[in-house]
């Protein structure tokens, strides 16, 4: 493994703080409470430059303020307290502590291997899209937080996902950057020979080269593959150039790439993993991978090999949309994959069967027949996934549990909540997040800490909203009406709803917009005012997704709004960690049961906000009358009018007759105790539930140590 690049960095620094170079380059410092403070306070200007990346800023600062940095001991405590935190953390045994995992099931030796065609990380390592990535970053965090030994497998994109620019005309425009590796906190892995370690695919008649690059998650190791090498043709440098590509072509060798390649970069770094997880269906052409080498090496008929991948294998299936379903042609799986049959000794017709459902190769259908533990991401989502896939089980049980979904605490609360459950829940709630005992101080807080430190999250999200816009503004290329679309004039005191999420129909961005004469008068109601703040994506391809966001946008443009409805372009993880922790509400209207869990309303009830939301995905399990609101009843219907017709009926009822009343009940002291304790309710009995720590628990004793403890595969 090459370390060049850390101790390149580290050489470039006063010795005093060198190991500042050694904490850029491990992504603990994302969820550490002081550590992305410390890289700010040596140059605030450059941080926001740089967009938060310490190795860029550490490559670019200006020597005489390293030179400052250093001889300011108040810098010095802090830097002093977390490299020791870090230390810590990285060494637990030689600190006499033992990780909750090896405590619990003693040391493995092998890891488990986490499969994902996206890991979203943090704003600086752009190599996400949405929800899918921010899981599996989420998943890799708590994995290292509780001493799991896991590896995570994904891509490392050149120019990651697009950015979004919105029109004055409200029309999505993608910009896509080119990323310097150089400048991310990731490194070269090294084959044994010393250089660059490289993976050969061979695909149709050509060989794919995939080079090796690795970031630091902790305690955790993510390998990404890159094809951008000069050896490959310009075609296939071009696979990991973008996440989603629309072209199926290039799709299909992602996929190829992602699993066969990913096996064999584990092989080549000589790592057996235990147990095999694949965060959707993407990576299931590695279950076929590993079938050939038992079948290869070990001399197993395809069919005894099929058993002992099975054995070790745990797919996650994370929607029931079937765009979200990955299906190929079978003429491109033949093309691309012409002969790899053979190798499995069996014919085509039987490779093809593996996978082919109504005339197409479904990646989903190829994860399930390969896998002996299948999950889905809420209890809703369970039945749903049962239902679709019954076709593939008749006469038997459908074999699809359900384990919904978390998020990392530390990753998402604020600084200024934080501090508060230290204070009331005490030191080290984080570790005794899923316990609910650990939650029930949160009643006895006082109202005026929790509601202020909510106001100044608030006061957050209004300043870096006016910042977005006067940075636009500045550069003469931005019509006046987007300022103020931009959220210039929204105000930290006004009850503020937040939406965010991606652009697709089924989500229903719109529908506050079916009765525009009444969102007017909700939201400027001069003494009860309501802002509304937008923020999403739709994919390049997705010409109905983009129309919403055109259709949003003109009414946010429109001067009847007063301001109060706002849009924020080019979300991304640095926009939804403001947003989730500056609004009162969010709110979530999918068509259910279209949505198979969702995490972004668990992160705001971290930070203080109530949930206003349809029944759908992880709310069904989280709601309980008291916690937040219901959008709609739990029934399902196959009339989407009717339903979109209803639910909008319902949202503005509740949002005029319980949520705007509520927050304007102020009493003496300008503080609406009412809502106070709604916020207390929502985290005391959401937050101990809806958290990885709870999820990943629940992956090792359902998934990772049955199938640990059974006939575990190896090609050794």
């Amino acid at each position: 493994m090459s370390e060049s690049e850390i101790s390149q960095l580290v050489s470039l620094l006063p010795k005093r703080i060198a190991q500042l170079g050694e904490l850029a380059y491990n992504l603990w410092w994302t969820w550490h409470a002081e550590a992305p403070k410390l890289f700010q306070r040596i140059n605030p200007v450059l941080w926001e430059t740089v967009y938060h990346n310490p190795v860029k800023l550490l490559r670019q600062v200006p020597r005489h303020y390293l030179t400052a940095a250093y001889q300011d001991f108040r810098f010095l405590e802090t830097y002093d307290h977390v490299m020791d935190d870090y230390a810590r953390y990285m060494t637990p045994a030689f600190n006499g502590s033992v990780p909750w995992f090896t405590r619990t099931y003693g040391t493995w030796d092998n890891p488990v291997a986490y499969f994902s065609f996206e890991f979203g990380l943090h704003e600086s390592l752009p190599m996400y899209a949405g929800g899918l990535g921010v899981l599996a970053a989420d998943h890799l965090k708590s994995s290292s937080d509780l001493g799991l030994p896991m590896i995570g497998i994904g891509f490392l994109y050149l120019q990651g996902y697009f950015r979004q620019r919105i029109t004055e005309d409200g029309w999505q425009e993608a910009d896509y950057d080119q990323l310097d590796f150089s400048q991310l906190p990731i490194t070269h892995v090294l084959g044994e020979d010393g250089s660059p370690l490289m993976i050969p695919i061979e695909l149709q008649s050509r060989t794919i080269w995939v080079q090796v690059w690795k970031a630091q998650v902790g305690r955790v190791p993510l390998y990404l593959m890159d094809t951008d090498i000069t050896r490959n043709t310009p075609q296939d440098r071009q696979l990991t150039y973008r996440l989603y590509s629309p072209d199926p072509d290039t799709r299909i060798a992602q996929e190829i790439v992602l699993g066969i390649g990913g096996v064999r970069a584990l092989r080549a770094l000589k790592i057996n993993p235990k147990v095999w997880h694949m965060n959707e269906g993407h990576p299931a052409f590695g279950t076929l991978e590993r079938a050939r080498e038992l079948v290869k090496d070990h001399g197993m008929t395809f069919a005894e090999a099929q058993q002992a991948v099975k054995r070790t294998t745990v797919f996650t299936t994370h929607t029931p949309v079937p765009a979200g379903n990955d299906q190929f042609q079978v003429w491109q799986v033949e093309r691309l994959l012409t002969g790899y049959w053979n190798e499995l000794g069996i014919s085509r017709d039987e490779f093809m069967a593996l996978a082919e459902h109504d005339g197409n190769y479904g990646m989903t259908v190829l994860a399930l027949r390969m896998a002996e533990k299948a999950n889905a991401v809420s209890e809703l989502h369970g039945q749903v996934a049962r239902k679709m896939w019954s076709w593939m089980y008749p006469g038997r049980e459908v074999p699809i549990s359900h384990i919904t979904n978390g998020v990392h605490s530390r990753s998402w609360v604020s600084s200024r909540i934080r501090r508060l459950f230290d204070t009331y829940l005490g030191i080290g709630w984080a570790s005794r997040i899923d316990d609910p005992i650990t939650w029930a101080p949160i009643h006895e807080m006082p109202d005026d800490q929790l509601w202020q430190a909510h106001k100044h999250n608030k006061r957050r999200l209004a300043e870096f909203m006016r910042d977005r816009a006067r940075a636009k503004w500045i550069t003469h290329r931005q019509h006046p009406v987007q300022t103020i679309a931009s959220g210039v004039l929204i105000d930290p005191n006004v009850l503020t709803l937040g939406f965010a999420r991606r652009f697709a129909t089924y989500k229903r961005a719109a529908l506050l917009l079916r009765d525009t004469e009444r969102l007017l008068r909700i939201i400027n109601n001069p003494g009860r005012p309501v802002q509304i703040v937008f923020a999403g994506k739709a994919h390049p391809n997705d010409e109905p997704g983009k129309l919403l966001i055109q259709q949003l946008y003109r009414m946010i443009k429109n001067a009847d709004s007063a301001g109060r409805l706002v849009f924020i372009d080019d979300y991304d993880l640095n926009v939804g960690r403001y947003l989730v922790r500056g609004v009162d509400v969010w709110l979530n209207t999918p068509r259910r049961p279209h949505e198979a869990s969702g995490t972004s309303g668990m992160k705001a009830v971290l930070n203080g906000a109530i949930n206003f939301s349809v029944l759908d995905g992880w709310w069904c399990e989280g709601y309980n009358g008291r916690n937040g609101w219901a959008i709609g009843s739990d029934t399902v219907t196959t009339d989407y009018e009717m339903q979109d017709r209803a639910d909008a009926e319902s949202l503005y009822q509740t949002l005029e007759n319980e949520i705007v009343p509520l927050y304007y009940d102020v009493d003496y002291d300008n503080i609406p105790h009412k809502w106070v304790d709604k916020m207390k309710e929502s985290i005391s009995t959401i937050v101990p539930r809806f958290n990885t720590r709870r999820m990943l628990r629940q992956y090792i004793s359902e998934a990772y140590v049955p199938l640990a403890n059974g006939i575990v595969e190896s090609v050794e």
